[in-house]
């Protein structure tokens, strides 16, 4: 194939931090660097190019990402002569040309909505002086998923089904970087995930940073539930999502979680804390009240589904009684996973102005009670499968140990299992296996095999 492009024959190599929306965004970039001609390598010291996609929700992000970069100035220069280190992504968006300033060394800096931009931008990098620093972080219409995509996993994709963010939670920087919400059209997204289903996909998640209020923006009212029964109806085996905000979980969407084979029975929901007080400050319109009754109908309508959250230890406003109502809440809800936080300051929110009224020691001693209670929990659900069979599908070998295969439950339980006898371990990457659980720690299950794959 011959290609006009001046990045033809570059090599290039992605680094990704942060949630399934860079990861998704990634793809993106790889696919529109293919499609310049660009060759992508897997060592950072083979790069013409190499690209950061970054996350800026916490403080340590922006750390390790200069960390990163400033690598890149002792990493031995490549065949070109030259190396082009972008940053794409939140951070890059949040900070256009002032990243110059803390890494002298970046050459490029494209925001969330300017992927399509970035051949334009390292052609005219490479064609300049050294130092002179190319930015876009404008808004340019349409949505990634209007790029060739280069997907890291044949089996297994991101669907993204709007962008933004609407809600403006206090400590939550996501608004001011991705922007106001604007969902994709109900047909392009179905579109997308027959094509996807006949090129072989087994499994689609869809992506928002509150999916339950996709389509409210263009057709009035959500969609959701509408989109996961027409998703089901592709084919495709499995369908996860992420993120949901329990404000807008709706009995439509439960009742289409319920009713459509594929949606996988787990869900995460996060909570962020069980205090009321704390919720208003954080600005997330629902109750700790409001919370539980939701988990109760979920429960309800998908017997045995497993139920994950988010929570955030030492909020500004958050008080030892308020950390209390969020272990009632984590107990009562007895959740199967979750990820735990301290609360990170993010500059332009409206909680990075609120004094603390509690110590980091005790902030710590908080997070490490949680974080003990949420193992507990994680173990105690974990050992109700065990002797049964669960669903796996199976992503490859683990990296501790080439012959043990590893996967994921329908519930999205870490399963790991040795290769059969007889059986070529490559082979059965993207197919779905029956596992018998014979252990189950906190963070994962082992089991046999208990069948063939399909």
């Amino acid at each position: 194939m011959a290609y006009d492009s001046q990045l033809a024959g570059k090599t290039y190599l992605v680094q990704t931090f942060g949630c399934q929306m860079n990861l998704h965004d990634s793809e993106r970039v790889r696919g529109v660097l293919d499609a310049s001609g660009c060759l992508e390598v897997a060592d950072a010291a083979e790069a013409d190019i190499v690209v950061f996609m970054t996350c800026c929700v916490r403080e340590g992000a922006d750390t390790r990402l200069y960390g990163h970069i400033s690598e890149m100035i002792s990493t031995p220069i490549p065949p070109c002569g030259r190396r082009l280190v972008a940053v794409g992504g939140c951070i890059a968006q949040r900070d256009g040309d002032t990243i110059k300033s803390h890494i002298p060394n970046v050459d490029v800096v494209f925001g969330t909505q300017s992927i399509s931009m970035l051949p334009e931008l390292l052609e005219t990098s490479f064609a300049s002086r050294r130092g002179a620093l190319q930015v876009d972080v404008s808004e340019h219409p349409g949505f990634s998923t209007d790029l060739p995509s280069h997907r890291e996993l044949s089996y297994s994709a991101w669907v993204p089904i709007m962008t933004g963010c609407n809600n403006f939670c206090s400590y939550c920087i996501v608004p001011y970087v991705r922007g106001r919400e604007h969902s994709r059209d109900i047909e392009d997204v179905i579109c997308e995930c027959e094509h996807l289903v006949a090129d072989g996909v087994r499994q689609i998640t869809l992506l928002g940073q509150n999916v339950n209020s996709y389509g409210r923006d263009t057709y009035g009212e959500p969609r959701f539930a509408e989109l996961l029964r027409r998703v089901g109806e592709t084919g495709v085996d499995r369908i996860r999502f992420t993120s949901s905000h329990p404000k807008d979980l709706n009995v439509e969407t439960i009742s289409a979680m319920a009713e459509t084979p594929a949606v996988m029975p787990q869900l995460h929901l996060a909570v962020q804390s069980g205090s009321d007080r704390v919720l208003r400050d954080m600005n997330r319109h629902y109750t700790a009240s409001r919370y539980l009754d939701l988990t109760r109908r979920i429960r309800a309508a998908v017997p045995g589904i497993a139920l994950g959250t988010d929570i955030i230890v030492g909020f500004p406003t958050e008080t030892e009684e308020d950390f209390q109502d969020t272990m009632d809440l984590v107990r009562e809800v007895s959740f199967d996973s979750a990820f735990t936080f301290i609360y990170s300051r993010r500059s332009g929110t409206p909680a990075a102005t609120m004094p603390d009224v509690s110590s980091r020691e005790q902030i710590s001693k908080r997070f490490d009670r949680l974080k003990n209670l949420v193992e507990d929990l994680s173990f105690e659900s974990n050992q109700r499968d065990l002797g049964t069979t669960a669903e796996v599908l199976v992503e490859g070998r683990s990296k501790r140990d080439k012959d043990v295969m590893v996967g994921h439950s329908r519930k999205n339980q870490t399963l790991h299992f040795p290769v059969p006898n007889g059986v070529e371990a490559d082979a059965l990457v993207g197919h779905l296996l029956d596992v018998k659980v014979r252990e189950a720690r906190s963070w994962y299950l082992r089991g046999v095999v208990d069948g063939d794959p399909r």
